[in-house]
């Protein structure tokens, strides 16, 4: 029986992290592939009735530029709405635990998906409240995977990665929508199949994920789910009871971590308070909510963008449309080689008196400094008006939002207790969407003022883009003091 219950966990492990890949990858982050379906929304008419005839130079033409801005702010609102809602959606994790998130995250995420389904040109309204649902329910789809890496301690900060990657490739979906849609398949077919898929999120809430969380470090001995033939919930709510009460208990009172070498050295469990208000907290905020603007707008932009470059060319619209939708399918490749980064510390030895939670500092000093070089350059390329640099454009932005989204994860796994991961994913989340809402008045400068020509914010973004390199200098700084206190100690 023993035998059987030890083999049962290794296979329900796996299967939980494949099936919640494949949910990451096929659902949860859809909405980032917006710039494929406009392609889709235009042809069909949504917001055609804001287009007005006008001559230019003598010649009749169609002025749509308040449809762009139109599906420009139906992204701008289901971007805020993805990460502000992250925030109560956080404190709902945390206190509530997984089944009950991932029924909300299901519910609206597939209401999102009805409501494109059913809507029409005349009722392009209908567009802001299905693409915010669908935003915020593949947000909780991703933030109920991501405990899954607590299963796979010495790979914790790769999977936890992989997960965003897979986000980030599921914005192809749209790309399959529009690619259907061309060969006759009906949008609203699409849009009914993929909330069908509701069934899939239902049997894995209830069959391959816990009811409340999976601790970390993992109990010895620690189940979930159906194993054998027996339903485990009972010794789920009195694991994960345990082991909460053991971490508000830790809150109040120091306790002993022990390191690799053998020592023992005094720590205090930190309060969420404390954290929230760290310097390291504050410029990690601000290292993600620039590189973060620059990516919406980049995306809330594109069919603008390309269009302006390409002259109005459909052929050379739709070609560079696809080729962007088809990179994103990569993000889930790229997105682990950031986890291999922060987790290249593990089964190392430590320096005296190091603790995990040091080492996994240090480890992360790459990543956050590598991620913001890549922004740098991703917004150098979008900014030069080159078209055939584009390609090059498109494959730096996939590689840069994998590190971003997985980056930012793990570092607030590894930097702060495992105890309030939800709540501060949901803060930084939902703080750096107030700033990202900057992405909708940068629009419509460009629309306006510059007259199409986005050359003037995309170098105030690339400059903006360098204050990222502040968080990973702050980490680094960090450990030397910790490393000089454990020296003089």
């Amino acid at each position: 029986m023993l035998g059987c219950q030890d083999g049962g966990r290794r296979v329900r492990s796996w299967l939980t992290l494949i099936s919640g890949l494949l949910e990451c990858v096929c659902f949860a982050g859809a909405v980032f592939g917006w710039a494929t379906l406009v392609f889709v929304l235009k042809t069909e008419g949504y917001f055609s009735s804001v287009c007005v005839n006008t001559t230019i130079n003598g010649t009749a033409t169609e002025d749509c530029r308040q449809q762009d801005e139109q599906f420009s702010l139906v992204f701008t609102i289901a971007s805020f709405m993805n990460n502000f809602l992250t925030l109560p959606n956080g404190f709902l994790f945390d206190r509530f635990g997984t089944t009950v998130a991932r029924l909300l995250g299901i519910s609206v995420y597939t209401a999102g998906m009805l409501l494109i389904a059913f809507s029409t040109p005349a009722t392009s309204i209908l567009l802001f409240p299905a693409l915010s649902f669908i935003s915020v329910g593949g947000i909780l789809f991703l933030m109920t995977n991501i405990q899954v890496a607590n299963l796979f301690g010495a790979h914790r900060s790769t999977i936890i990665t992989l997960y965003n990657g897979a986000f980030d490739s599921s914005s192809a979906v749209f790309l399959i929508v529009k690619l259907l849609f061309e060969d006759g398949v009906s949008m609203r077919a699409s849009f009914l199949f993929l909330a069908s898929c509701s069934v899939f999120h239902l049997l894995r809430t209830f069959v391959l994920m816990p009811r409340t969380h999976i601790p970390y470090p993992l109990p010895e001995n620690y189940s979930y789910g159906v194993s054998c033939g027996v339903t485990q919930d009972y010794t789920i709510a009195k694991t994960d009871e345990k082991n909460i009460q053991t971490s508000k208990s830790e809150e109040e009172m120091p306790v002993k971590e022990t390191s690799a070498q053998g020592q023992n050295t005094d720590t205090t469990e930190r309060s969420f308070k404390s954290c929230l208000f760290s310097w390291s907290f504050l410029w990690h905020l601000l290292w993600l909510s620039v590189m973060q603007l620059r990516h919406y707008l980049f995306i809330g932009t594109l069919n603008p963008m390309l269009n302006h470059l390409a002259a109005g060319d459909p052929v050379l619209v739709g070609r560079y449309t696809n080729a962007f939708a088809f990179t994103q399918l990569c993000g889930i490749l790229c997105a682990p080689w950031n986890g291999l980064i922060m987790d290249r510390h593990k089964g190392k030895q430590r320096e005296p008196g190091e603790s995990e939670r040091e080492a996994d500092l240090k480890a992360a000093i790459l990543s956050l400094a590598l991620t913001a070089l890549q922004c740098v350059l991703f917004s150098v390329c979008a900014a030069t008006p080159v078209l055939p640099l584009q390609y090059l454009t498109f494959i730096l932005q996939v590689l840069n939002r994998s590190f971003l989204y997985g980056g930012n994860a793990a570092f607030i796994s590894v930097a702060f207790p495992s105890a309030h991961f939800g709540k501060l994913y949901g803060t930084v989340m939902a703080l750096s969407a107030v700033f990202s809402v900057l992405q909708y008045p940068c629009f419509a400068l460009i629309k306006g003022p510059l007259a199409g020509d986005p050359l003037y914010v995309n170098i105030g973004l690339t400059a903006l883009s360098l204050l990222a390199f502040t968080s990973p200098l702050y980490v680094y700084l960090q450990c030397r003091r910790q490393a000089a206190h454990r020296a003089a100690s």
